[in-house]
């Protein structure tokens, strides 16, 4: 989402949350650095929304009567703080997830439009990647960036089902003693517990990665917007068309990630935990908790770009 300035009459840059095609990138440490304050910035927004999805998709029914309860419950209950159980593997593991989701997908995007969509040909400009390939590109980066969010996310999951307010009750005293404990009693193994559902789930960023180039497209063409403006609407409006078309196969993770470990365990095969989740609710349970999820995903993103960008301006070159 780097800003690039623009001279009198030039259009918004192509769609992309940095240029990757840009060869005067800004210096590394810059992006590195903004992205901290981004992603404290998104979780900051964000995350109580992701703690009231994650227990709504967790239990069943009849444990809260909505989102707004579950929200009060846990405020009434477990105080402010509770919001944020399970924030720092996020925190921690943003700056690694966004680093390799943004190399990886700039990688993609240029061996697919060189080699499949627009191989260079001497004397012929080379064209732009199409959506399909934007499409395609997500989909591979989300698989790549799986293997650091696949751990972060599970131990976040098992943090955030913790109800009890007494931190002495708790099976987790934090993200270090849980992911400790998880090591302890089942390996590397254990730790990636739910990575099939991780890969499945990011899949979907096709129509993220696809539907930001889209929309970016037509407010180029339509508006007279200029590129943080058009970042930040693309970015949210796609946003939302990726919770849409994900949410489903992201309540099927949480069960998982959730789901006992050992012999304990409930659901060894990714469609025993979405059969169950059909059984309990039926169609309705595999959106249990989305409107907390789709509340916070323009918000949660429009902050995280707004921070981004001003520490980005601050920054020397």
């Amino acid at each position: 989402m780097a800003t690039t300035v623009m001279k009198t009459g030039e259009k918004p840059a192509a769609a992309a949350a940095v240029d990757f095609t840009d060869k005067k990138q800004p210096a590394h440490y810059r992006g590195f650095v903004a992205g901290v304050f981004s992603g404290v910035a998104k979780l900051s927004v964000g995350h109580p929304f992701d703690t009231v999805k994650v227990r709504l998709q967790t239990t069943d029914k009849s444990h809260f009567r909505g989102p707004l309860d579950c929200l009060l419950q846990t405020v009434r209950k477990e105080g402010f703080a509770g919001l944020y159980k399970g924030a720092s593997p996020p925190l921690v593991g943003w700056m690694f997830m966004d680093s390799i989701m943004l190399g990886s997908l700039s990688v993609y995007r240029r061996e697919l439009n060189d080699r499949f969509f627009n191989p260079r040909q001497l004397g012929r400009e080379q064209g732009k990647l199409p959506v399909v390939g934007h499409a395609l590109a997500g989909m591979m980066a989300g698989w790549t960036v799986s293997f650091i969010a696949a751990p972060v996310e599970h131990i976040k999951a098992r943090l955030q089902i913790q109800y009890s307010a007494d931190k002495s009750k708790r099976l987790y005293s934090g993200p270090i003693d849980c992911l400790r404990k998880i090591f302890r009693g089942h390996g590397l193994r254990g730790l990636y517990h739910g990575l099939s559902a991780t890969l499945l789930f990011r899949t979907f960023f096709c129509f993220w990665w696809g539907s930001y180039d889209v929309f970016t497209r037509t407010l180029q063409n339509n508006t007279n917007l200029s590129t943080p403006a058009v970042n930040f609407w693309a970015g949210g409006l796609s946003a939302q068309i990726f919770w849409i078309t994900s949410y489903p196969s992201d309540v099927v993770k949480q069960r998982i990630m959730t789901d006992p470990l050992g012999p304990d365990r409930r659901f060894p095969r990714w469609r025993d935990a979405a059969k169950a989740v059909y059984k309990e609710s039926g169609f309705k349970g595999y959106w249990r908790g989305f409107v907390p999820c789709f509340l916070r995903a323009f918000p949660a993103n429009a902050v995280a770009l707004v921070a981004f960008e001003g520490v980005m301006r601050s920054l020397p070159e």
